[in-house]
């Protein structure tokens, strides 16, 4: 099976549209919250081939019920933060993203709790042609721990950088196949994740200096990092290098 998934960085206009998908989903539902059902019909691609034969009072019918699913679980004072925004392409036809759509990932959170909802965007109009809630319901984490484990993990691109300079400051000789050392051996890696906390991956490289960082909701908040094996190796080498030389000068003596 082949999946193809086009992120934020399609274009120049799915960048932009991404930008506007999280205050659209937060009018609509802060209108539906209000009971302002006219208005939230207005957040709706009603033009679209999907809803043109929709009737308006059956949707309002359906925002009342998807307003007593919200202020049930999570009640009516919420916090919205933009996740993600994906078209999918695979060879299994039920997992297509539906041609000139997008969708796209809220998280939303009362302080206490968050969930997630999905939303279909129209690509022509920008208006949402369907949104559901994901069955998440997790507690808001503490990210005290979150950025503290990004401080250790901020130490290891510094510590390759410094490695780099080292090598290319040195005699040694074949230092571009030195520096790939030092960017692609970074491995086992370790992560810290807001909601899931640590994890450990053997077999994980993390290549560009070793770091990785996702920041994207509470659910999406990740740092990893990769053991500078690479780093560590050639600092090493470099260091019994220096020490060498420096016997080899006292011995000179």
């Amino acid at each position: 099976m082949t999946v193809l998934i086009l992120s934020l960085l399609t274009g120049c206009d799915f960048i932009k549209n991404a930008f506007t998908y999280k205050d659209k989903t937060k009018g609509f539902i802060e209108s539906v919250l209000k009971k302002d059902y006219n208005n939230a019909i207005g957040y709706f691609a009603m033009e679209h081939e999907i809803a043109k034969d929709s009737n308006s009072e059956e949707m309002k019918a359906s925002f009342a019920r998807f307003r007593e699913i919200i202020v049930k679980d999570f009640g009516t004072d919420l916090d919205f933060t933009f996740m993600n925004a994906e078209k999918k392409f695979s060879t299994k036809e039920e997992e297509n993203t539906a041609p000139n759509t997008t969708v796209a990932l809220i998280e939303f959170s009362n302080g206490k709790e968050f969930g997630i909802f999905k939303v279909v965007f129209d690509d022509k109009s920008g208006k949402i042609l369907n949104i559901n809630t994901l069955d998440v319901k997790k507690p808001v984490p503490s990210m005290i721990y979150f950025w503290l484990f990004g401080l250790v993990a901020l130490c290891v691109p510094i510590f390759n950088i410094y490695v780099i300079r080292q090598i290319k400051k040195s005699d040694l000789r074949k230092k571009k196949l030195k520096y790939i050392a030092v960017f692609v051996f970074n491995v086992p890696a370790l992560t810290y994740a807001a909601v899931s906390g640590f994890s450990f991956n053997i077999l994980s490289f993390q290549i560009l200096l070793g770091l990785s960082f996702s920041y994207m909701g509470y659910l999406g908040s990740v740092w990893t990092f990769g053991i500078p094996l690479g780093g560590l190796y050639w600092f090493w080498k470099i260091r019994q290098r220096k020490i060498e030389v420096a016997e080899t000068e006292v011995a000179a003596y």
